[in-house]
């Protein structure tokens, strides 16, 4: 029942990495990632949102439809940069 399958702070750290370099986020900025279920309609079961939080008020945030642990660096790469100016 409480089986769920966490996900792995390795997969975490290495992501947070790929995402740094990629996207150029500047060592200030804080990178988060959370795995997310959704129980709505037309939405995939696992999301994980991954949110750049600058010091300057500027958010970033993108989604991927898998949980962390599957993800790979393509799935990275594949990215689209929806950036939300959040002040």
């Amino acid at each position: 029942m409480f089986n769920k399958k966490k996900p792995n702070v390795e997969n975490i750290r290495n992501l947070k990495i790929i995402i740094s370099e990629k996207y150029n986020i500047p060592e200030n900025s804080i990178l988060s990632i959370a795995e997310l279920a959704c129980h709505e309609p037309n939405c995939p079961p696992i999301e994980t949102i991954i949110t750049e939080r600058n010091e300057n008020g500027k958010v970033r945030n993108w989604r991927i439809a898998k949980p962390i642990n599957d993800i790979q660096e393509t799935d990275i790469n594949n990215l689209n940069n929806s950036e939300n100016h959040n002040h």
